[in-house]
């Protein structure tokens, strides 16, 4: 088991602000408290993650924390909570463009509430995902966000108690886990609703998984069919190209085999940036226009969106809010292990740019 460790501290002052007065002294829980007007002890609550802060207020705080570059005792708040100060978030794959974004939000979320973030990595690994939930549990975290692809419904219930755990993600836990999500069927049903408003009439999917993949990748399905029923588009299944993973080389490979058909698809909405801008790369080789021959829709909105050419629609996330949500009912978690569990929706936005703004389908000339 491969553990990358991050030490969520910040080592240089923000700009503007000294971290010491002219004898040298380091900025204290005083000199927060005063710059951010409030008490000590307000501060302490915040530096320790307890919720009972209201969000103005913690943000305040934190704000001071990083003009004035104070860094916290751990080793000895923690002695004195009998906790480790370490969380652990653990991702599927960190070469993934989406996995690495949304880690860098975990970060400096950790980072704000005086925690370090331990990140382990599964694969998607059935059997890895139960021993990294057990392995980090059982050695160093006071608890865990994980984000599993192959655990689900029973069996990911088993791997639930042994420490407090946040999921990320539409792998279902039957309500017995707090669960940070995003609506992925209303997201995924708006993509394809502005492919169809722009006129096109035979849109693929590239991106759909058999079982027992059947949380993400049934959710964006579900999504995919809403949008052409409503459109008076029957789905077809010809259309679907499962992808193993959701690599840039599985999205060249499906999208050649959707050109190679009878009758190819004038659209293809992929279930993430890296299938799209593997399916772009295609349609650059076989010398075919974005948008105007092939609209391209992705899912998840990476940096590398916004810089392929053409740039790529995509639907964000929103990463930021995934992440602080799901640390703030970790931190809950682990100070009221008995409470009920909860789930929380995040929002999403669809950014339309060049891959399909602006071309004229094949199926209107």
């Amino acid at each position: 088991m491969t553990a990358v460790k991050q030490q969520t501290t910040r080592d240089q002052a923000a700009p503007g602000r000294k971290r010491s007065d002219g004898a040298g002294r380091s900025a204290t829980v005083k000199d927060v408290a005063t710059l951010a007007g409030v008490s000590p002890k307000t501060v302490s609550n915040v530096i320790n993650g307890f919720v009972h802060v209201s969000p103005a207020t913690r943000e305040r705080v934190q704000r001071a924390i990083r003009e004035l570059g104070y860094r916290p005792n751990r080793v000895a708040r923690n002695l004195r909570r009998g906790s480790t100060g370490m969380i652990g978030l653990v991702l599927p794959e960190l070469d993934v463009p989406y996995f690495a974004e949304l880690g860098r939000h975990f970060l400096t979320t950790a980072e704000e509430h005086g925690r370090t973030l331990l990140i382990e990595q599964t694969l998607g690994d059935r059997e890895r995902e139960a021993a990294v939930i057990h392995g980090l549990g059982d050695q160093v975290v006071d608890g865990m966000v994980v984000s599993p692809l192959a655990l689900h419904g029973s069996a990911l219930a088993n791997h639930l108690g042994t420490v407090p755990l946040v999921l990320i993600g539409e792998r279902p836990s039957g309500g017995l886990a707090d669960h940070v999500v995003i609506d992925n069927v209303a997201a995924a049903k708006e993509a394809v609703a502005h492919l169809v408003a722009g006129g096109r009439r035979r849109i693929a999917a590239i991106g759909v998984q058999p079982e027992p993949y059947i949380g993400t990748p049934l959710l964006r399905r579900t999504g995919y069919r809403q949008a052409l029923e409503e459109a008076g588009l029957p789905p077809d299944p010809l259309l679907e190209r499962e992808t193993p993973r959701y690599h840039m080389g599985e999205g060249a490979r499906a999208m050649a085999a959707l050109l190679d058909r009878p009758a190819p698809p004038d659209a293809v909405f992929c279930f993430n940036d890296a299938l799209a801008l593997g399916a772009l790369r295609t349609l650059y080789e076989r010398g075919l226009r974005v948008p105007d021959d092939m609209a391209v829709m992705g899912f998840d909105d990476i940096e590398a969106a916004r810089y392929s050419t053409p740039s790529l629609s995509s639907v964000a996330p929103d990463k930021n809010a995934i992440a602080r949500h799901a640390v703030d009912l970790l931190l809950e978690r682990i100070e009221t292990p008995d409470r009920p569990a909860q789930e929380v929706v995040v929002g999403h936005t669809l950014h339309t740019r060049e891959s399909t703004e602006g071309g004229i389908p094949a199926t209107a000339h």
